[in-house]
């Protein structure tokens, strides 16, 4: 740790603090009658209104993996590392058109988690089991992800402990970080990064407005970055500044199949069925775009590390530090500190959402479900917080004990996984036709063809899972693995669904009704749980 930088660290560990103390407090945060129930605990009482939704899901979906990963991307392709900014514009009017819904039969029927919502509509345990099991496997590496940008402020901050220090010295840091944040969700819940999210917000809209103002400004203005950029790509041939004609079907693809996976990650529901109400989630659909601006100015921060020099004269350098050290280089030290706190949160605040929602899926539909039917909702709560705490060892344990490409990698593998819930969850937020039968055959097909595919991808550091493209079939062209197993799964539902329906099999119960998926509220109290039912 010879080279710490010490103005930045100090204010670092000072928002550390902060937010730590506003984690522990969070608890006395709209107080409810009776805690001791999981959309308590889980759901922050389903009380959240426009602007803290807002925070909550923008803290959420915008990580700290985001501030290190799409900056990263920029800087080692160029204009592909853009696709992110299209495909949040995409899907907020995509999921406008569901969410509502989803909102709605969840707050009637007193559901937690989509594969809550799966059960009850088709009346099927294995496909609800599944639809759960898929959400907390994409979780996982997610939740890991936040640590590979924690690592990286830490590293640049002089806290990595050097190439001989040993692995108690060099990640203790990271230790600390999340036995804070590991107390503080199981004493809060959903409130605590519901409230930290306002800092976390805060910080990083900071940040990106002085560091698209100040940055280009020390680097002779955004004319010469560019111009730097483009000869740096034209001698090393690794990017562009527009997106190769072999590489734009993997670009268009790539972003409808992310903006279709986006809200089906766990953590995502789990932030919108903490609104309060349906005109919550409208509303907030309405103005999220707000953070795909922030996102595109994000993403110029690679050009910036490049236009600066960061990184570009070392052999096999890591882009997953271009920014921090740009923040090191370009920012006074007690601003880089400040920069660091917000990737710091920034990795904090959808962690602990992430950890949350993978306990619910994990209490609900698996714990309840197939092993307790009669637990009480105190016995839920209780197991919930146990599986987060286990939920975030699980996932320190991952990232300290496997090469970081494999992180990115797995998680690459999550969005695929989670694509595959689509057909089941937004399917029956409109219709009844599909039979849960063939929805399930459908998830199989998709993620076993999804999975064999990427297997296949060898890459510079790993053997297998090294990308998310491959040839479309029929049309011969490169494109995102995720959505041709998506088609595949779409298909294979609809042909095994016309087969069930013409032999006459049965369909199971469904326990909504038309009515629900329009509420706008589900009275003072949404109903329990319902009973299991029974496989059809």
């Amino acid at each position: 740790m010879k080279d710490v930088n010490v103005p930045a660290l100090v204010v670092f560990v000072l928002f550390f603090a902060l937010v730590t103390v506003m984690g522990f407090l969070a608890s006395r945060w709209r107080r409810a009658d009776n805690a001791a129930h999981l959309s308590e605990w889980g759901l922050g009482g389903r009380s959240f209104g426009t602007w803290v939704t807002w925070f909550l899901l923008g803290g959420d979906l915008y990580t700290a993996y985001t501030f290190i990963a799409v900056p990263a991307a920029v800087y080692a392709t160029g204009a592909a590392g853009f696709f992110a900014v299209p495909y949040t514009i995409i899907a907020y009017p995509l999921v406008f058109l569901f969410l509502p819904r989803l909102w709605s039969v969840s707050r009637v029927h007193g559901y937690v988690t989509p594969a809550d919502f799966v059960r009850g509509r088709y009346g099927s345990r294995p496909l609800s089991l599944v639809v759960a099991l898929t959400g907390i496997l994409a979780t996982m590496p997610y939740i890991a992800l936040q640590l590979v940008g924690i690592q990286a402020v830490l590293d640049v901050l002089g806290l990595g402990g050097g190439e001989n220090a040993g692995w108690f010295v060099k990640d203790l840091p990271l230790f600390i970080a999340f036995g804070v944040l590991a107390a503080y969700t199981y004493s809060s819940g959903l409130r605590a990064p519901a409230l930290i999210a306002f800092v976390k917000d805060a910080l990083v809209y900071i940040v990106i407005i002085v560091a698209v103002i100040y940055i280009p400004i020390r680097l002779g203005g955004y004319g010469h970055i560019f111009d730097s950029v483009a000869e740096h790509f034209k001698q090393t041939k690794t990017g562009s500044m527009t997106v190769p004609a072999d590489k734009q079907w993997v670009y268009a693809t790539l972003g409808l199949g992310s903006a279709m996976a986006l809200f089906m990650y766990p953590h995502s529901v789990t932030g919108v069925l903490a609104s309060k109400s349906r005109n919550t989630v409208r509303r907030n659909m309405a103005i999220m775009p707000a953070y795909s601006l922030m996102l595109g100015l994000l993403a110029l921060l690679g050009f910036m590390a490049l236009a600066a020099g960061v990184g570009t004269k070392e052999k096999g350098y890591n882009a997953q530090l271009s920014v921090p050290q740009l923040f090191a280089s370009m920012f006074p030290d007690w601003f880089t500190g400040v920069a660091f706190a917000a990737i710091g949160i920034g990795a904090l605040v959808p962690a602990a959402i992430m950890s949350i929602a993978a306990a619910n899926l994990f209490t609900r539909n698996v714990y309840k479900e197939w092993f307790r039917p009669a637990a009480t909702p105190a016995d839920e709560t209780r197991v919930a917080k146990l599986v987060s705490l286990l939920v975030k060892v699980g996932a320190l344990v991952f990232v300290l004990g496997m090469d970081k490409q494999a992180a990115i990698n797995l998680q690459l593998l999550g969005g695929l996984w989670i694509l595959q819930t689509f057909v089941a969850i937004v399917g029956g937020l409109f219709t009844r036709w599909f039979h849960h039968w063939a929805l399930f055959a459908g998830w199989a097909a998709g993620m076993v063809y999804g999975t064999w595919k990427a297997y296949e991808i060898p890459s510079k550091a790993t053997k297998h899972f090294g990308g998310n493209s491959a040839e479309i079939p029929v049309l011969g062209q490169l494109g995102y693995i995720g959505l041709t197993a998506f088609v595949l799964n779409l298909l294979v539902a609809v042909v095994l669904t016309l087969v069930l329906r013409a032999a006459k099999a049965p369909v199971g119960a469904d326990e909504t009704s038309p009515a629900d998926y329009g509420a706008e509220d589900g009275g003072d109290e949404p109903k329990s749980a319902p009973e299991p039912v029974a496989a059809h």
